[in-house]
């Protein structure tokens, strides 16, 4: 079987032109060339404008089809591009996966007057205030669709709380006072600031049956109307677990296991991602936060202790639960959450990701194109095609760990029946060095090449099966049979 490959098609800063979703059909061959299975594709819905990366949801029945916030179109492009992409994904043998933001929505139509309670922001548990009336953004009516596809309108009792009085001009942390009302319940999302069930603008109450209703209408909507075939899940730590095990527990029922889901679960935190894969009953799998932040520290550190990049990571201890990635959307330069690794170790933290066995990887968009303007990086297209050029042909089979040494960790995979190959992988942050590593009696007298250097001399393997592989001062190398 060949290795699965997940790719983030987008990053924050890509032109508001509409001509995304062209791009990326046009791109769809060459990316099955160099073995991409998944494509993650950004928020495909309206948001509050047509600059809006795709977070600051508004309708999840407009896929670029109506005229609503000054546009008709997307950042990306309009829904005939949109489904005309993800058809070029699929006619590749490539599986398209919507970003679904189900958190809140912002945006919205019209004024409401509801009671409130304002909450301490590093506390959400708790009060500050008395209960008292605020002009929220809450009324949802979508003038622009006229009703198509779905006629619901949203209220301020279908959300928890906000974070604007128009009345008074004054921001904070609204929670929603009325029947049923309050945030979730404290273990179905994450504990960071009390209760973390609010992260942004109008918050989705899925204790409210209209709300659930709703969303497993729109669900099945998109689901047959783009054929889509997987879904990255937006901040899952700020909604119901609750629900959310339960709504992709029946898509799979309904559209089969194959249905791929992952999710956005952002904490590092060891025993947390353990508590929230139980709660989820390993339904769907989450990104490994630990990874990445593990990544970013040891390109920030060259005496950083390689032996110790897998601790506490889903990779680590929930292989197939993880999708490892290095960079994304939120932890490129300029955002919220940023993290980004440093440049000279990036070749060596996509190889940690592409050539070992653990986890679902992701590359990400900003990476192998580059990102341009103020907070740009350059483009590790040609580094990544020889990893992606590895991983499709040589990174297979059993797995020997060499994490053995502060600053120089290897390993080397097997090969399979099916694919008969192996690989030996070294990367260092210190100086250059070489470690003794084993490919298998069968490649007896066999020299080894490094296709991430193939003007050094070869390896030769011995009459035991091992081979005395080197690498370059802080940098990766990756060893296969010369043909």
């Amino acid at each position: 079987m060949t290795n699965e490959t997940l790719m983030q098609y987008f990053e924050w800063y890509l032109p508001n032109d509409g001509k995304h979703w062209t791009r990326l059909a046009d791109d769809a061959k060459r990316l099955a060339d160099k073995g991409i299975t998944k494509v993650w594709m950004p928020p495909a819905f309206k948001g509050v404008s047509s600059a809006d990366v795709g977070y600051g949801i508004y309708d999840l029945f407009d896929l670029g089809e109506f005229d609503q916030k000054g546009t008709v179109r997307t950042k990306y492009g309009t829904k005939e591009d949109y489904l005309a992409a993800i058809a070029e994904l699929k006619r590749n043998g490539i599986m398209p996966m919507a970003d679904v933001i189900l958190n809140h929505k912002a945006a919205a139509d019209h004024k409401e007057t509801f009671t409130v309670v304002e909450v301490d922001p590093e506390d959400r548990t708790k009060m500050v205030s008395e209960p008292f009336d605020i002009e929220g953004w809450t009324g949802f009516d979508f003038p622009g669709r006229h009703n198509t596809y779905n006629d619901f309108k949203w209220h301020w009792y279908h959300f928890t709380g906000t974070d604007f009085d128009a009345k008074t001009g004054k921001s904070g942390i609204y929670q929603i006072q009325g029947d049923n009302k309050g945030w979730a319940a404290a273990d179905l999302v994450d504990d960071e600031n009390g209760n973390y069930d609010y992260l942004m603008y109008a918050d989705l109450d899925f204790k409210h049956p209209e709300v659930v209703k709703n969303i497993y209408d729109w669900a099945d909507w998109f689901i047959e109307t783009t054929g889509i075939t997987g879904f990255r899940l937006d901040a899952v730590k700020h909604i119901d677990s609750f629900f959310m095990r339960n709504f992709i527990r029946d898509i799979h029922e309904k559209y089969g296991a194959d249905f791929y889901v992952f999710a956005e679960f952002w904490n590092d935190d060891e025993v947390s991602n353990e508590d929230y894969l139980e709660k989820t009953d390993f339904i769907y799998d989450l990104v490994d936060v630990k990874l990445h932040h593990n990544l970013f520290e040891a390109s920030q550190d060259d005496q950083y202790d390689l032996t110790t990049l897998f601790d506490g990571s889903l990779a680590k201890n929930y292989p197939d639960s993880a999708v490892t990635f290095v960079d994304n959307h939120d932890t490129q330069r300029g955002q919220a959450l940023e993290s980004a690794v440093a440049d000279w170790f990036k070749p060596a933290a996509y190889a940690l990701i592409l050539l070992r066995q653990e986890g679902l990887p992701c590359l990400f968009y900003g990476d192998y194109y580059g990102v341009k303007g103020r907070y740009g990086n350059p483009s590790f297209q040609k580094e990544m095609d020889s990893l992606l050029d590895l991983r499709l042909l040589h990174a297979y089979g059993p797995q020997e760990d060499y994490l053995d040494q502060a600053d120089c960790i290897g390993w080397t995979r097997l090969g399979s029946e099916e694919h008969q190959t192996a690989l030996a992988v070294l990367l260092t942050n210190g100086t250059a060095t070489e470690k003794t590593m084993y490919v298998g009696q069968d490649w007896s007298g066999t020299s080894f090449i490094n296709a991430l250097n193939p003007e050094e001399d070869p390896v030769v393997i011995d009459e035991t099966g091992y081979g005395r592989f080197t690498v370059a001062s802080k940098s990766v190398s990756a060893w296969i049979p010369k043909e």
